[in-house]
């Protein structure tokens, strides 16, 4: 599907706010992610430091918004701060938080981020619980001055069952609501195979990959 088809369907599920696009490009080659930005598409995320750092490389003949969208492992935390991410949508504990905050201030920097949010309780995911997600939300704003947290992340639940994953999504973003007090405005959710329903949702960030390079 062309990123026009895409956009409009976007735009079709979105109810009042504005739907920011990041196209995954973990699976492509830099190329290919070339291509997606002359047809104009600007946001792009990547799930693997050492992927993000070569695109950004091949790539920095262009001003992409980068996103980086995957489990970050402490000992790569130097190398992401050095990268300069747009948006780090997958901080996924107090502990981790801390880590990463330790690091921007030996650098002198600030790294805007979201707190991702395992609403489905599944294993297989990251991410802390929706019951402990407000005070997680506001320990990171107490204990990691050199983090911007700017809302959360979640990804739905591994499931066919739609009623289970429109429920992931509202978990999300009724945790997204009670942290907008706080500064929050991103809502980050919804991939190839369910973000219309993640926009209706209340998403405003959606991450898809496979449909817009397929």
């Amino acid at each position: 599907m062309n990123l026009q088809s895409v956009l409009e369907r976007i735009e079709k599920a979105r109810q009042n706010e504005e739907i920011k696009l990041v196209a995954v490009s973990k699976t492509v080659t830099s190329l290919e992610v070339a291509k997606l930005y002359n047809a104009g598409c600007r946001a792009f995320g990547e799930n693997k430091v050492q992927a993000l750092k070569q695109k950004q490389e091949e790539l920095s003949h262009l001003p992409i918004e980068w996103h980086f969208i995957g489990r970050l492992q402490t000992n790569k935390i130097n190398q992401l701060i050095d990268l300069n991410p747009a948006l780090v949508h997958s901080c996924d504990s107090l502990e981790l938080a801390i880590q990463i905050d330790k690091r921007l201030k030996i650098k002198n920097k600030t790294l805007d981020i979201l707190l991702q949010i395992n609403s489905a309780k599944e294993a297989s995911k990251a991410g802390v619980t929706p019951e402990l997600a407000l005070k997680t939300y506001e320990d990171i704003l107490k204990t990691c001055p050199n983090l911007n947290l700017k809302g959360v992340m979640s990804i739905g639940a591994h499931t066919d069952d739609t009623d289970t994953i429109q429920k992931s999504f509202e978990t999300t973003r009724g945790v997204y609501e009670q942290t907008k007090p706080y500064g929050a405005i991103y809502c980050s959710m919804g991939m190839s195979s369910d973000f219309e329903l993640a926009i209706k949702c209340g998403a405003n960030i959606v991450r898809l990959g496979s449909i817009l390079f397929k």
